[in-house]
């Protein structure tokens, strides 16, 4: 068997800026031990720029396709680097942490921090801690503050992304404020504006969204028909079920198609699975086997809480009858 190569070996790999970094070393950064990030300190300023962003970039990619890694702690340590692209991708390292010891950090930087990119950052951040907040998971004075925060940085924050991504986590509020500036955003000509407020659109849930939604799903830009299709599953539209079959057919964007599919495993119904077993059975590549496979997979628990919930209502009916 060969031996595991040590974590300082790791981190003298790390600095060595003539040889490649190997992804499987990525792994050994999860949930560091305090020994671990000490280490991780000490020789952080050994490795060079350039790297130091490729290493934070492939660890972001790693989080986001596997949900057993996490580099909260290698993410905390560096929020306060001078370099800007750094704590931008700290930041982002922590876009799915629900400790709310994070919340005063995230409040300072976007408040205080010199780059907009990393303002914008933690914008985005505290929109988990709205989700959070709705759900009942953390105070209602948590959620409060950070509620007043975003609203007040749509208002006065001097950087027109800051004010978008603060709006964008605004979406999961359920503060009378927020549909007025969605309302508003929605309405600019500008695309970002309108790619933001579907967006909010979206993680609000809210079928009051439907008519807007619906009527961007086939929009000749594709950054907002991609965002309006991603919309229709996370509310999710029943009405938009058709269309989406329908684009499925014609869209030649391999992102946009794999939106139109996740969006129609979040919705289900009529023909989706049908659809979705054909397009499993065509000739494919392994990537695209695997995010079909993950397609049906939430098709089949979204449609499990569906017949839960059905069960559930005629429960409720026949006791009521008794």
């Amino acid at each position: 068997m060969t031996e595991e190569i040590s974590f300082p070996s790791i981190l003298e790999r790390l600095a060595d800026d003539d040889r490649p970094f190997p992804a499987s070393y990525l792994y050994r950064f999860s949930d560091l031990e305090p020994r671990q990030i000490n280490e991780f300190s000490q020789n952080w300023p050994k490795v060079t720029q350039k790297r130091k962003h490729t290493f934070l970039e492939d660890l972001v990619d790693l989080v986001d396709i596997d949900t057993l890694v996490s580099f909260e702690d290698l993410a905390r340590s560096l929020l306060d680097n001078p370099d800007s692209q750094v704590r931008r991708l700290s930041i982002r390292l922590l876009w799915d942490c629900e400790d709310s010891k994070l919340i005063p950090t995230l409040v300072n930087i976007l408040n205080t921090d010199a780059d907009t990119g990393v303002r914008a950052a933690a914008a985005t951040g505290l929109g988990k801690f709205i989700y959070l907040g709705e759900i009942e998971e953390i105070s209602e004075d948590m959620l409060n503050e950070v509620e007043e925060q975003l609203l007040a940085a749509t208002r006065s924050a001097s950087g027109i992304l800051i004010r978008r991504r603060a709006l964008e986590a605004l979406g999961f509020s359920s503060r009378p404020e927020v549909p007025p500036l969605i309302e508003s955003a929605y309405a600019r000509k500008e695309t970002d504006w309108k790619v933001s407020a579907l967006f909010a659109m979206g993680v609000s849930c809210d079928k009051q969204w439907e008519k807007q939604v619906l009527a961007n799903l086939t929009h000749q830009d594709e950054d907002i028909r991609k965002e309006a299709i991603r919309a229709a599953g996370k509310i999710p539209l029943n009405s938009a079920r058709p269309m989406l079959l329908d684009l499925l057919e014609d869209e030649e964007d391999e992102e946009i198609q794999q939106a139109i599919i996740w969006s129609l495993s979040e919705i289900g119904g009529e023909g989706v699975r049908e659809r979705l077993e054909e397009l499993l059975a065509s000739e494919l590549d392994e990537e695209q086997e695997e995010f079909l496979e993950e397609a049906l997979d939430n098709l089949d628990f979204n449609e499990g809480i569906s017949l839960f919930e059905l069960i559930d209502l005629d429960e409720d009916y026949n006791e009521g009858d008794e």
